[in-house]
C-alpha cells in the first residue's frame, strides 16, 4: 500500500493500482472533481464509502485491495457511488495457495518487557481478579450477589486485588446433557476457571441443571482446592446460605490473591485477542492494519496474537492460507470455513448475513469487503496454528481461533483460550469491555474518537488525517499494550465495563 501521508491529503484514497474503486476521505458532493483519478463524482459519496474509478459491467467483479469484494448488479460508470444498490456478494472460487507468503520472524534485538503478575505455576497475568462463575443461568443471580458484597471500600484492604468479578451467562440447561453443545460450554467455563488473570474462583451451580457440577469437574479434570471452590445452591440450602458460603470462600482467597506483586517479565507472556466491531469503510485502512503492525511487533518479541471471527474472515481466508506454516495448518482453517458454509446453509442463512446495518452505513457493502479489512488485524507474520473455540492456545506467534463473528461470543472463546488482553477496533463505536482481560479500543476515524473519547483508547484516524503512518501508529499501540498489560487501566476499565460480557457460544437446540 502506498505511504498514507502522500495519499490522505487528497479527497479520496486509492489502496491499489488495480482497484475499481477509491475511498472517500471525506464527504464528497456530486460534481466534486477528483483530479488524481481524472473524474467527477456523479453521486454524493459519504465519507468512507466507495467511488467507482472505471466502468464495471453487470456481473463483473469489483476490486478493492486488489481483491474481489463483490460483483456489480448493474452497469457502474466512473464517478458513481458503489454500495448495496449496485454491488452484491456472490460465491466464487478462491486460490488456497499454502505457505507462499509464510516467512520467518526475526526476533527483536531488544526484548520488550512489562510489569506482570507471575503465578505459582509460572503463568503470567495482566490482572488479578477473583471470579464468581455460574454453571447455569439459574445460579447467575446468586453469583452476582456474592461478587456485589465485595465493594471497592471493602477491597481497600487488599490493594493488589483488582476486584471480584461475576461471570454469568444464559445457558447451562434446556440443552442436551451430553454432546457438542455442553462440551463446548464446559470447556469455556473451565478456560475461565484456569485463566491466569483469576487468582481464585468460586463456581456456583443450582443442582438440577444439565451442566452438572460433578460432570463439569470430571470432564475438564478440575479439582476443588483452596483457590477453586464449587457451591451448589440446592445442597447449600438455598439462595441466602449459598451467598453466605460464597462470601466466606472469596474472603479465604483474598489474602492469597493480595500477596502477589507485579514484576518485570518478557512481553512473550502477552496473548492478545484481536477483535473488530462496528466496522466502517476506514477499518481496513487505519485501525486494523495499525493493530496488525502492533501484532507483528509483539510476535517479534515472542508473544501471541489470536485472530478470530470466522464469518468475518470469509472471502479473505485464502490470504491466511498463503501465510500458513504447513499444509496441515491451512487445512485446519479451510475445514472451519467449510463447516461455517454448511452451518449457515442448514439454518437457511448466508455467509453474507454480515455486514450489519451499521457496517453498511459506514461504507462496507459485502462480507468479502469486510473480511479483507478484518484480516489486517493479524499483521503479516506466518500463521502457525488454528484452534477450535475456547481451546487452550499454546503456540507462540500468530494463530487463528474459530469463533462466531458476534464480538462478545468471540472474545469469550479467546479469553477461555488464554488471551490476557484484548485489542478491539471500531469505526461506528463500541463500548465493549472485558473481564478478566483488559480491552483496548481503537477508533478508526477521528470523528468517532472525539465523539466517544471516554470509550476510545487510541485514535487511528490520525492515519486518515495524514499526520501519522500505519507503522508509527502500530508502535504506539504496542507500547500501550505493554502499559496496559502492566496495570494501566483502559477506558472500559475506568467505566467499570466487563461484568456482563461472558457469552459462551451456544451450539444446538434450546429445549
Amino acid at each position: 500500500m502506498p505511504d498514507p501521508i502522500s495519499l490522505i491529503r487528497r479527497p479520496t484514497l486509492r489502496l491499489n493500482a488495480n482497484d475499481d474503486v477509491v475511498i472517500a476521505a471525506r464527504p464528497l458532493a456530486a460534481g466534486t472533481r477528483i483530479d488524481a483519478e481524472n473524474l467527477t463524482c456523479s453521486d454524493a459519496i459519504p465519507a468512507g464509502h466507495k467511488l467507482a474509478v472505471r466502468a464495471v459491467a453487470t456481473g463483473a467483479p469489483v476490486r478493492r485491495y486488489d481483491q474481489i469484494i463483490g460483483f456489480a448488479t448493474t452497469d457502474i460508470a466512473p464517478g458513481q457511488h458503489v454500495h448495496t444498490h449496485n454491488l452484491a456478494f456472490e460465491m466464487f472460487e478462491r486460490d488456497y495457495k499454502v505457505g507462499v507468503d509464510a516467512r520467518a520472524t526475526r526476533p527483536a534485538d531488544d526484548p520488550a518487557t512489562f510489569m506482570g503478575i507471575v503465578r505459582a505455576d509460572g503463568r503470567v497475568a495482566t490482572r488479578n481478579y477473583i471470579g464468581v462463575i455460574s454453571t447455569v443461568n439459574c445460579s447467575a443471580s446468586v453469583s452476582k450477589y456474592v461478587a456485589a458484597h465485595f465493594t471497592p471500600q471493602l477491597l481497600e484492604a487488599f490493594p493488589n486485588v483488582d476486584g471480584v468479578v461475576p461471570i454469568t451467562h444464559s445457558s447451562g440447561c434446556g440443552m442436551d446433557s451430553a454432546g457438542a453443545g455442553i462440551d463446548l460450554l464446559r470447556k469455556t467455563i473451565a478456560g475461565y476457571c484456569r485463566h491466569a488473570n483469576f487468582a481464585g474462583v468460586v463456581i456456583i451451580g443450582l443442582g438440577c441443571e444439565a451442566n452438572q457440577m460433578d460432570a463439569l469437574f470430571q470432564a475438564e479434570q478440575m479439582h476443588e482446592g483452596a483457590l477453586l471452590k464449587p457451591l451448589v445452591i440446592q445442597i447449600s440450602g438455598g439462595t441466602r446460605k449459598t451467598v453466605e458460603a460464597g462470601i466466606v470462600a472469596v474472603k479465604s482467597m483474598l489474602p492469597v490473591a493480595n500477596a502477589v506483586r507485579r514484576e518485570r517479565v518478557a512481553a512473550s507472556h502477552i496473548t492478545i485477542g484481536l477483535q473488530c466491531g462496528g466496522s466502517d469503510g476506514y477499518s481496513g485502512i487505519t485501525a486494523n492494519p495499525a493493530l496488525g503492525a502492533a501484532c507483528d511487533l509483539l510476535v517479534a518479541h515472542g508473544g501471541t496474537v489470536i485472530l478470530s471471527e470466522t464469518p468475518e474472515i470469509y472471502g479473505a481466508e485464502h490470504l491466511l492460507t498463503r501465510r500458513a506454516v504447513s499444509q496441515e495448518v491451512a487445512d485446519k482453517l479451510i475445514r472451519r470455513i467449510r463447516w461455517w458454509e454448511d452451518y449457515t446453509a442448514r439454518n437457511d442463512g448466508s455467509m453474507d448475513n454480515n455486514p450489519s446495518p451499521g457496517n453498511k452505513a459506514g461504507g462496507l457493502t459485502t462480507i468479502l469487503e469486510k473480511s479483507l479489512g478484518a484480516v489486517a488485524k493479524g499483521g503479516t507474520t506466518s500463521l502457525v496454528d488454528v484452534y477450535e473455540y475456547a481451546d487452550p492456545v499454546r503456540a507462540k506467534g500468530f494463530v487463528f481461533m474459530d469463533t462466531p463473528g458476534y464480538d462478545p461470543v468471540s472474545v469469550t472463546g479467546q479469553v477461555a483460550g488464554g488471551a490476557n488482553l484484548v485489542c478491539f477496533t471500531t469505526g461506528r463505536g463500541s463500548v465493549y469491555g472485558c473481564k478478566p482481560a483488559p480491552s483496548i479500543k481503537l477508533a478508526t476515524n477521528s470523528m468517532l474518537y472525539e465523539r466517544m473519547s471516554e470509550d476510545m483508547d487510541v485514535n487511528c484516524g490520525a492515519i486518515v488525517d495524514g499526520t501519522v503512518t500505519v507503522q508509527d501508529k502500530g508502535r504506539e499501540i504496542f507500547e500501550m499494550v505493554l502499559r496496559v498489560a502492566g496495570g494501566e487501566a483502559t477506558k472500559s476499565e475506568a467505566l467499570g465495563i466487563g461484568n456482563d460480557e461472558f457469552i459462551p457460544w451456544q451450539l444446538g437446540a434450546v429445549m
